[in-house]
């Protein structure tokens, strides 16, 4: 089964089951300061798993982009990707464990559908700790269906136990389903879980019934909720026969493009590892360019960008390609995937653009850098001070020094790296995937305060600076509120005081905060503006502060505009070209 059938019938499964189908949400996320990037299906959902309703009802289902560094090390291999597609069907408030584990078990193991044999079917469930006891319930499901308890297991927290997303919000334990794929055991202590291949895990129910704290304790939530998970890729490549997911149907041609632009026939287990890269984080770095809300930069989301880019080019010259190559992978890539994500065909000349622009830039420098490289570690160390020579002279990422060290058996102070990095206020990989607090689970009322505001600043910017400026993204702490958008110039003192002023008699003004529930259709035709508006689904939530404001959105908002106190931009800065950012606070009057 190839991954675009295999996606239409989990979703066809779904809408069976009447779910509302929605579309994939952004990369980026929304209003969550938390981590950099998507990172799972139920993640663009948390406000919903916390209680607010959601327009399309309490039953749900899509295929997620999805993006997860945490791995990046160990990609080369054979199933490990940065950017991935997640399928996911979640009940906010409806059906639990009994359900969504019996759903599971029909979409696996029916001849209508994916059609294993449940004899090879292989479950854990949570074991139990002092947080959270052992899940006898899903166990007594899983008997219930057929599956003897020799095939059932009871795993810890580290194996059986999914979120939060971010340092706080929904979580709790999960049942995970494994398809025993005929290899021998490597051991008499061999099960699911166990990294030897025999068992290949293919689904994971999560049972969000807690809320942990900034404390850390772990609080049952009002709403208990189901959120699940399918990787595609993974999937696809386990019920093809494939060893590998790079070789189903969406990595092949690409991968085959590198292979020929190297002049490769048959790779060597090192070249292999250098194809694969370049296929993941040249996926991973299309996909993020396709936003075209994200350039590459030494900050956050650009960080890493920069660094799937600037990776893809170093194992690119490691397979002996010395000219520009990134555009003509990245074309198969649009290709392949172009009709299930029109963003990337719509933005096929930007992605392009701006990865000519930082292949030549990193281009000009790389064989000076690796020169400067081979002239250090004589006392078989490299020292964070050379590593950041070579980061800020040459742009190697730390990560790059690190991998050129590992393959020299140099040693590398990371540490004195990142103290090099501090002084110079750059970001390091360490602060990149944990930078901030709060998030989208973190609806306080300071959160809904601020995200309120953004949509009256969003509103004052319009009549200001014009009609072209548009929302690119917002990023709101319970401090302060981040808000980028499109516009080609610099504010002057004198615009940014007018839109402070603009906002700050809206708030005065002390106008009611409506919310109404509309299709999208209805939403643009009573003047409504909204970021990714069609990807929250049919229906939507509109957000309305009297004449001045109409927004779509799914951010907790405040009553009235009496209650944000005073609005002050602190910053306004370019972040890309033809892209400003906004930092704003709310004082008290």
């Amino acid at each position: 089964m190839r991954a675009k059938e295999l996606k239409r019938k989990y979703l066809e499964f779904f809408r069976e089951k009447h779910h509302a189908i929605i579309g994939s949400a952004s990369l980026i996320p929304e209003n969550d300061p938390t981590v950099l990037f998507t990172t799972a299906g139920m993640h663009p959902l948390v406000p919903f798993l916390m209680g607010e309703k959601h327009p399309l009802g309490k039953k749900l289902a899509n295929c997620q982009k999805c993006i997860r560094t945490g791995d990046i090390d160990d990609v080369g291999d054979g199933s490990h990707l940065t950017f991935f597609e997640m399928l996911g069907n979640w009940s906010l408030g409806d059906y639990f464990k009994e359900d969504a584990i019996k759903w599971s078990y029909e979409f696996l193991t029916s001849k209508k559908w994916l059609d294993f044999d449940p004899e090879k079917l292989h479950v854990t469930v949570f074991a139990g700790d002092e947080d959270a006891p052992k899940d006898t319930e899903s166990e007594k499901i899983w008997l219930s269906l057929g599956i003897p308890q020799e095939r059932i297991y009871f795993l810890p927290k580290s194996d059986n136990w999914w979120g939060p997303a971010g340092e706080t919000g929904p979580c709790g334990p999960d049942t995970e389903m494994f398809i025993d794929t005929g290899k021998e055991k490597c051991g008499n202590d061999c099960k699911p879980g166990c990294k030897c291949g025999k068992y290949f895990e293919i689904w994971n129910d999560v049972f969000m019934q807690y809320n942990k704290t900034r404390e850390g304790k772990y609080e049952l939530l009002k709403q208990k909720n189901v959120d699940t998970g399918m990787g595609v890729e993974r999937t696809a490549a386990m019920m093809q026969g494939k060893k590998n997911v790079y070789e189903i149907e969406t990595f092949t041609p690409i991968v085959n493009k590198i292979k020929e632009l190297a002049g490769i026939t048959e790779p060597s287990p090192k070249q292999m590892r250098a194809l694969r890269i370049i296929t993941d984080h040249l996926r991973a770095a299309t996909f993020i360019l396709a936003e075209k809300r994200i350039v590459p930069s030494n900050l956050d989301q650009g960080y890493i960008l920069r660094r799937f880019i600037r990776r893809s080019v170093r194992y690119g010259k490691q397979l002996g390609i010395e000219s520009d190559f990134i555009n003509k992978v990245s074309g198969v890539i649009i290709d392949i995937y172009k009709d299930e994500y029109p963003e990337l065909e719509a933005h096929r000349e930007f992605i392009f653009d701006e990865f000519k622009k930082e292949e030549e830039k990193f281009r000009k420098v790389l064989d000076q850098g690796l020169k400067q490289f081979e002239r250090l570690g004589k006392d078989g160390t490299i020292s964070g001070k050379e590593a950041f020579i070579l980061f800020s002279s040459y742009g190697f990422p730390a990560e790059m020094t690190e991998e050129l060290a590992k393959e020299k058996n140099l040693k590398f102070n990371k540490k004195e790296f990142d103290e090099e990095f501090e002084k110079h206020q750059e970001l390091s990989r360490q602060g990149a995937e944990k930078k901030f607090k709060g998030g989208l689970s973190d609806a306080s009322y300071e959160n809904a305060k601020l995200h309120t505001a953004t949509h009256l600043l969003h509103k004052a910017l319009r009549e200001v600076l014009g009609d072209n400026v548009r929302q690119m993204g917002s990023n709101i702490t319970p401090e302060r509120l981040r808000f980028d958008f499109f516009h080609d110039q610099k504010m002057t003192p004198e615009q940014i005081k007018t839109v402070e002023d603009k906002v700050n008699a809206k708030i005065k003004e002390s106008i009611p905060v409506d919310k109404d529930e509309m299709t999208v259709d209805e939403a643009h035709k009573s003047g409504a503006t909204g970021l990714f508006a069609d990807r929250y689904g049919e229906k939507v939530s509109v957000f309305t502060i009297g004449h001045y404001s109409k927004e779509i959105c799914m951010g907790p908002h405040v009553k009235n505009t009496s209650e944000l106190g005073r609005f002050k931009i602190v910053k306004e800065e370019a972040v890309a070209a033809g892209v400003r950012r906004i930092k704003a606070v709310l004082e008290k009057n």
